[in-house]
């Protein structure tokens, strides 16, 4: 059985091993596993930012995380939401955690009053692409850009 709950900071270990294995796929990023617990902390106590995770009821065991970061859209005319991080130990997949983690960060941007909720996705990681288009989610013409070290 599979509780989603949002995240505390006695979860961040635990989610940075989750980190580690979404960022070894996941071309622009490197595991720094110091800057990973970092930026979960600030999520965490975040007032308008989310961190969800699936956890095995009765123990204390998490299988899957997601994050939702909150901005403002001047397209929308409204804050938005930003789906991040959304993964599952392997050993876990293809048993609908994925799926719950989704839905459940969809019910929190609601409840929030969200006007939209986005992604990013590795456009080399085919198994998350078919994933977010069986859920219903669609391409846009947008493609992300980085200012690569410009704020370093």
């Amino acid at each position: 059985m599979i509780t989603i709950r949002p995240a505390t900071s006695t979860d961040i270990p635990q989610l940075v091993l989750l980190l580690e294995a979404l960022f070894s796929i996941e071309a622009d990023f490197l595991i720094d596993s110091d800057k990973q617990a970092r930026g979960l902390a600030l999520l965490i106590t975040s007032h308008k930012d989310c961190v969800l995770i699936a956890e095995l009821s009765g123990c204390h065991k998490i299988v899957g995380m997601c994050s939702i970061q909150t901005l403002i859209s001047t397209a929308e005319g409204g804050v938005v939401g930003l789906l991040e991080d959304l993964i599952v130990a392997a050993d876990y997949r293809q048993q609908g955690i994925a799926t719950k983690l989704l839905d459940a960060a969809i019910s929190w941007s609601k409840l929030q009053g969200l006007k939209r909720l986005q992604l990013l996705a590795d456009k080399n990681n085919a198994l998350a692409l078919v994933f977010y288009q069986k859920q219903g989610w669609q391409p846009t013409q947008l493609i992300c850009l980085r200012a690569a070290d410009v704020l370093l």
